[in-house]
């Protein structure tokens, strides 16, 4: 019983808890009608799979970028950040989302594309997790836990957010206003996830920086936690 309970099955725990833990806060802000849980499961597994698709793309665009911009210098920090790490990480989740849900007859409330968008969002992010953990130990599970899970978090509800006013609009036949939010759904957090790695990445360079992230991932996640709250007292059915 004690084996259970060995230094790598900690370090996986210590990855794996605060998605999981996030997850289901989300999950229970889904007063109208619970999604299924195998649809959860799957969507979590979606995430998962969003990882190797980055890892490609993300290697390819880290060996442009070299090609054309001086490394380690905050042009070079701007474009991976933003153009490689943010697109691809953020792409992936979003068409590996859409492929799932979009046309899923369990789509039917407003609020539930925030729970599918922050179920694929925590999937790569437990995933990533694991991997950051076993690397470099239970420290950067701690940081981790208080920084990037839940900042997949929030860039999950940022999706979540435009993906289902895109739905809404395409049930109501505006195709064009339905086009131009599940555009967004994508380019926000993409955005703000390639801000928060420019930050981050910024801070070998002055250590203001570590101020400035800080304040910056507390107000991207006061903004989405309150955003939460709201779209979830006002759901409704589509």
């Amino acid at each position: 019983m004690f084996l259970l309970f060995t230094p790598s099955t900690v370090l996986i725990m210590a990855a794996v808890i605060p998605a999981i833990f996030l997850l289901a806060q989300i999950y229970k802000l889904d007063k109208l009608e619970h999604e299924p849980g195998r649809l959860i499961v799957s969507l979590v597994f979606q995430g998962v799979l969003a990882t190797i698709g980055a890892i490609v793309t993300e290697s390819i665009g880290m060996r442009l970028a070299a090609m054309f911009f001086v490394e380690n210098t905050p042009i070079y920090y701007f474009v991976t950040t933003m153009f490689v790490v943010g697109l691809s990480e953020e792409g992936f989740k979003y068409l590996l989302l859409k492929k799932k849900t979009w046309n899923n007859p369990e789509f039917n409330c407003q609020f539930d594309a925030v729970v599918y968008a922050v179920a694929v969002s925590l999937g790569f992010a437990l995933w990533e997790n694991i991997g950051y953990v076993m690397s470099f130990g239970f420290a950067t599970a701690i940081l981790r836990a208080l920084t990037a899970v839940p900042g997949h978090a929030c860039f999950g509800v940022f999706m979540g957010a435009w993906y289902g006013m895109a739905k809404q609009q395409e049930i109501r036949g505006n195709y064009g206003a339905a086009k131009t939010g599940r555009i967004l759904a994508l380019l926000i957090p993409m955005a703000i996830h390639g801000l928060y790695d420019f930050i981050a990445f910024m801070e070998q360079i002055s250590d203001a920086f570590t101020l400035i992230f800080f304040v910056f991932i507390i107000i991207v996640f006061i903004y989405a936690f309150r955003a939460t709250k709201q779209m979830a007292r006002e759901d409704h059915y589509m």
